[in-house]
């Protein structure tokens, strides 16, 4: 009972319950499937609030992405990472703009909604290509589109995810290499995020850190079954997964 006294936020069973199977999908998505921690974000946006949620959950996937770099840390294709950076950091610029002009929950989420419907449209034009036996795209444009749309949709909800499937899909990276890319990505743009979240949006704090500490073990279980399930399923089968998920993922943020 003294454990729980700790814990700085009172929530009630059902918060917990969607609390710690958020945090699953974070570890989950950081070793294997990105996009679902796409499910992860709204539960956590009910619970704290849209703004407030993003300080708590930075801290969670900052950990999370450090265990997936050090296991994936060798399938990393770093042309596709230094290609998208510059870019993502343009995307955080704009979303430090776009939140003067978007007051609403509902606003973020469709803007994240359209950037990813956005990316969809560019796969099935890839995939389209790629039945003509075309190379896959490797145009700065490509990388730009991608990289401020990743940059934009993570710094506004943590939600880059569903983005960097479809352009890690589209560039048709084996399953290892596409997790190995996603988590050095990600490390990258979430840890140039901290400031940001501390000194301008003010949203992490001591008691957001004391709460996350507590969902650790969480997390864990998550990037467990991240590892196992790539570890299971073939390169198609991962693909199949990967293009379901981020389909499921734009149609709730429209909902």
């Amino acid at each position: 009972m003294k454990l729980f006294s700790l814990i700085p936020y009172t929530l009630e069973p059902r918060q917990w319950a969607a609390v710690i199977f958020s945090c699953i999908c974070f570890g989950i998505s950081k070793t294997g499937l990105n996009g679902i921690s796409i499910v992860a974000v709204p539960l956590f946006a009910l619970v704290f609030g849209a703004r407030e949620s993003t300080g708590v959950v930075l801290p969670l996937i900052c950990f999370a992405d450090l265990f997936a770099v050090i296991y994936y840390r060798r399938h990393a294709q770093w042309k596709y990472i230094g290609r998208l950076i510059p870019w993502a950091l343009a995307g955080f610029a704009l979303a430090l703009g776009a939140d003067h002009f978007v007051g609403s929950n509902r606003g973020f989420k469709i803007l994240i909604g359209v950037c990813i419907a956005a990316g969809l449209a560019v796969m099935v034009w890839n995939e389209r290509r790629n039945t003509r036996g075309s190379e896959p795209p490797s145009g700065l444009w490509f990388s730009a589109v991608f990289g401020i749309m990743g940059g934009f949709s993570t710094m506004i909800g943590n939600a880059a995810g569903p983005i960097m499937s479809v352009f890690l899909l589209s560039v048709r990276l084996p399953k290892e290499s596409f997790v190995g890319t996603a988590a050095w990505f990600f490390l990258i743009v979430n840890y140039l995020k901290i400031p940001l979240q501390v000194f301008v949006w003010r949203n992490i704090s001591l008691m957001t850190l004391r709460f996350d500490l507590f969902m650790i073990p969480f997390i864990l279980l998550g990037i467990w079954l991240g590892i196992l399930f790539v570890k299971k399923v073939s390169n198609s089968q991962y693909r199949m997964a990967v293009y379901v998920l981020t389909l499921l993922s734009a149609a709730l943020l429209f909902l």
